[in-house]
């Protein structure tokens, strides 16, 4: 069937406030400042569950019972470990380039392992395949992403503990210590309240290639992509950056101001969706100042000037603290390094996409919408060559 011009609908820029499908996953309403997992508030799972019962909530679609629980995480923990030929591999991928790109390492051992596992197309897969290819592919991302950055760093990859949480794990992998059961829950609230959040870049991308058919890798490795732009995903590390910047207290006016007027964007603040302030930011500005210390005093203080001034240099624009203003401040606080800001993230939002992923490829159907051409006007007959 032919579309023609006078079929197509124009839609705005990004695609803001078009619904291109129906999900059951979660949503975002960013006028309330809210978001939800299934039915139950985001940050109220935060603040009361575990990491590996959210988990759950997102692979079956329910909280588990204790016994679910149970079974749930020693399936997650016999996945953490890392196949051989991929182990082989990973000094190569860490090692490979000047600048350390974890994201860019991920995408790549993650492509492997896709490649030595054979994984089944989502078209023909059934859905319990498609599934358990979800779960591996989550579970090995921490695993793959410390070792990488511990092999860049010189230091020896760790196997995964089998008796520590997700978040206390990827402490562990990491750093190579045992993490304080504080220190570990706040990574974990971080990581619960990041694990999905509406129709971002991202999950888009990852639902695009699973409409195609292709495996959970090739859906996944496109949303590695997406997300490890500064525009996305990649803010974290920016956002303490800009502190460091700052560096001092009287300094916060004038440096907020410069950035400002030079049209350059001040990482950490606006949201595509939020018009209030992200509640993801107000959890982990409750987080880093439970911590406390001169970092989070310092990061208050920048975050009320940054605000002040927005306000009166951008009248009529909301432009609130986001979450990764606070999510490097709480990283820091926990141990992680500032390479490992965006891949942390990684680490939970893999599962939002992997929902989505199995979500999409229950439609049957792909995702292709159209671009209204606006080039040079046709020309017909014998191409014109200029000759010189």
């Amino acid at each position: 069937m032919t579309t023609s011009t006078e079929d197509l609908v124009d839609a705005p820029a990004g695609l803001r406030n078009v619904v291109v499908t129906t999900t059951q996953i979660g949503d975002v309403r960013g006028d309330e400042g809210f978001y939800h997992y299934r039915q139950h508030s985001a940050i109220d799972l935060a603040t009361t569950a575990t990491f590996e019962e959210v988990w759950f909530l997102f692979v079956e679609g329910r909280l588990p019972s204790e016994p679910e629980l149970a079974a749930f995480t020693e399936v997650i923990a016999a996945r953490r470990e890392l196949p051989e030929e991929l182990v082989e591999l990973l000094p190569a991928i860490a090692l490979g380039g000047d600048r350390f790109d974890p994201l860019a390492g991920l995408r790549t051992a993650l492509s492997l392992l896709g490649a030595t596992r054979g994984l089944a197309k989502l078209w023909d897969a059934d859905p319990r395949t498609a599934k358990d290819d979800a779960l591996t592919v989550c579970a090995v991302t921490p695993t793959i992403l410390a070792a990488l950055y511990r092999h860049r760093a010189g230091k020896e990859p760790l196997a995964p503990c089998p008796d520590l949480s997700t978040a206390a794990n990827l402490l562990y992998l990491i750093t190579g210590d045992t993490p304080d059961p504080a220190m570990a829950r706040a990574v974990e609230r971080y990581l619960i309240a990041t694990i999905d959040h509406g129709f971002n870049a991202s999950t888009f991308t990852a639902r695009v290639v699973a409409s195609a058919g292709a495996d959970v890798v090739a859906a996944v490795a496109a949303a590695i992509g997406t997300f490890s732009g500064p525009l996305h995903g990649g803010a974290p590390d920016r956002a303490l950056d800009a502190l460091d910047a700052i560096g001092t207290p009287d300094r916060i006016d004038d440096w907020v101001r410069a950035q400002v007027l030079a049209g350059d964007r001040i990482m950490g603040f606006g949201h595509a969706v939020y018009r209030v302030e992200d509640p993801r930011a107000r959890m982990l500005r409750e987080i880093a100042q439970h911590i406390g210390g001169d970092l989070v005093d310092f990061a208050v203080q920048v975050e009320q000037r940054v605000t002040t001034i927005l306000a009166e240099l951008k009248p009529g624009r909301e432009l609130p603290v986001n979450v990764e203003f606070y999510a490097g401040v709480v990283m820091q606080l926990c141990g992680i390094p500032r390479e490992m800001f965006t891949p942390t993230f990684t680490v939970s939002r893999v599962i939002g996409w992997c929902a989505n992923i199995l979500e999409q490829s229950e439609t049957g159907k792909i995702i292709r919408p159209a671009a209204r051409y606006v080039g040079p006007a046709l020309s017909f007959g014998p191409v014109s060559r200029s000759r010189s």
